[in-house]
């Protein structure tokens, strides 16, 4: 089994579709939801706060510079994600299609590296 996120992505657009019918998009997430659970394949899920209440530290410069949302260049607001435990990349995309979501967003699929597949530093002492 490998672990993948489920990044949910979406516009101005496609937010204030999924505002505008808050209640049935709420229950079908709630079904969804069910649905992982009882597959034994949902690890956790959660949504996120309107982009007007976060700030973006920017590392660009010499200092990290902190600026509040909204952010007017971003096409695409990550809302929130499912991580699942599947056994592929296929099956994560399975899942993904079955996601509520409103016309106009995306979901963005990443699997998640295992420790043993991350490089470790041999000169770092645990």
């Amino acid at each position: 089994m490998s672990k993948y996120l489920l990044i949910m992505r979406g516009t101005d657009e496609s937010n204030a579709a999924m505002m505008a019918n808050i209640d049935e998009m709420m229950a079908t997430t709630r079904q969804f939801i069910e649905e992982t659970v009882k597959a034994g394949v949902l690890l956790a899920a959660e949504g996120l706060d309107d982009p007007g209440q976060g700030v973006v530290v920017d590392f660009s410069g010499e200092v990290p510079v902190v600026t509040d949302g909204p952010y007017g260049e971003t096409k695409e607001l990550f809302g929130g994600f499912f991580l699942l435990d599947v056994a592929s990349k296929q099956e994560a995309v399975e899942w993904a299609k079955r996601v509520p979501a409103a016309p106009g967003s995306k979901i963005e699929i990443r699997r998640v590296p295992e420790e043993d597949e991350v490089p470790q530093d041999s000169s770092v002492q645990s």
